[in-house]
Parts: C-alpha cells; structure tokens; sequence
C-alpha cells in the first residue's frame, strides 16, 4: 500500500469504529458508568491499569472495585477507612494483586485530598510545551513518592525510562485527552493537547502497523511507540492517535494481513 492507501484505509475504519457501538466490549465501558469528573478519572484508570487480557475479564475485574467502592470511587478514595479495604485483600486481576490495588487507593486519597483532577499528576513541573515522555516519567515517580510504596507494584505503572510502549498509561491518556464528538473518548483534561498524545501499542496495533510499514518492526517499546505516532501524524497531525481505534480493531476484530 502507498501512503495514500494506507490513509484511505485507516480513516474508513476510524469511522468504522470510533463510535458509541465501541464502547460496550472495550474498557472504556467502566468510567461510562459515572458523570462526575473525577469518578471518571479513577474508573478509567482502573480499567486502563488492568488492560490486559480478555477484555470481559480486564471489564469484570474493574467492576469489582467499583462495587466495592459503592459506585462512589471519588467520595471512597476521600473517606474510606480501614475496614472498607478488607474485601480487596484477596484481590487479583493476572499479576496485578491486592497489594498494588491499595497503593493505587492510597496514592489516589494522597493527591485528590489536595488536587480536584487527576490531570495534575501528568503534568506537574511542566510548562506549555508538555512532552507525553516528561508526563510519563514524573507520574510514576509522584505515584512512588511515600516512603513505602510497594516495590512490586512499580511494574504495572510503566515508563519510557525502562523503554516500555506504556500501552496502559497512554491508553488512559487518550481517553481522558482527546476531544471525541463520536462519542467515545472522554475529553475532560484542558492542558494537554490531542496532538500531543502517543499512540497505544499493544501487540495487535504494532503487527498492523509493521504489516503497514508504519514501524520497522512489531515490538512494543517506546522508540515504536513514538515512530508509529510520528507515521500517523503525516495523516493527521492534530489527532493522530484516533488512528488507535483502526490500527487495534484492524488486529483484533478483522485479524489484519
């Protein structure tokens, strides 16, 4: 395919798929299930954080810690005490665990206790000029900021400095980021621009991609990561990770070759 094909195709199944029809099966579903901002923001970051797997169980597992936050997730983090924690002690979603569940509950009661959004902990220490990279390597240093932040949890929150793609974070970032008249990404947060924002890449967006000649190869890390954003920015260079909805539904709806 030339450059123009390869637009042509991805726009059709942007439109394809980039609409409220999306929501149902995806992750995205679970902070649908709320209006307030910040209930959102924790909903999605749950749903994000456990993105990976079936996507059923990645929606049924972020739905149990919304039951157990009463459907309230803001009003728990602010109030909760140490008796409502005792049903998450068994927790466990693949490797992610009770443990680093009430970090995330404690790191969240930390800063909503003097923040009102969660979009301050991605760009703190930053002027306009936001790099998604900066964003990324200081939310992980703010979320292990306490003195005894588990070790073990530090995995699931990744980071460009280990050369992870971090699918999760920039998936959530999307969500939150981008300004969606089709109805699905959120679009709450002012100070980061779509434009600005790195394409998810999992492994079923960097094998379309690869297929597509968009990235010399199918590895998720960072340097594809941001290659395939830059590929995708010549089609739009004001959204280009709208892209994701084709590149992922390509892969795991259409199984693309």
């Amino acid at each position: 395919m030339n450059h123009k094909q390869i637009k042509r195709l991805l726009d059709a199944k942007v439109k394809e798929y980039n609409t409220p029809t999306f929501i149902a099966k995806d992750p995205i579903s679970v902070p649908y299930q709320f209006s307030k901002k910040q209930d959102i923001e924790i909903a999605a970051f749950f749903a994000a954080i456990l993105a990976w797997g079936n996507r059923t169980s990645i929606i049924n597992s972020a739905n149990k810690i919304m039951q157990w936050m009463d459907y309230a997730p803001h009003a728990f983090i602010l109030a909760h005490q140490d008796v409502d924690l005792k049903p998450m002690l068994h927790f466990a979603h693949r490797t992610f665990n009770a443990t680093d569940l009430l970090h995330c509950i404690a790191f969240f009661k930390i800063h909503y206790n003097v923040n009102t959004s969660l979009e301050s902990a991605f760009i703190r220490h930053q002027d306009s000029d936001i790099s998604i990279e900066k964003s990324l390597i200081n939310f992980k240093e703010y979320f292990f900021s306490s003195p005894d932040s588990p070790e073990r949890t530090g995995k699931h929150i990744s980071s460009p400095q280990k050369k992870s793609a971090c699918k999760r974070l920039n998936m959530f970032l999307r969500w939150m980021v981008r300004k969606d008249n089709c109805g699905v990404d959120f679009g709450l947060w002012n100070r980061i621009s779509p434009s600005q924002l790195i394409c998810p890449l999992d492994v079923h967006v960097g094998n379309v991609a690869h297929r597509l000649g968009l990235i010399p190869d199918a590895k998720s890390n960072w340097r594809n990561a941001e290659l395939l954003t830059k590929a995708l920015q010549q089609f739009d260079a004001k959204d280009p990770v709208k892209y994701d909805y084709a590149l992922f539904s390509l892969g795991v709806m259409e199984k693309f070759n």
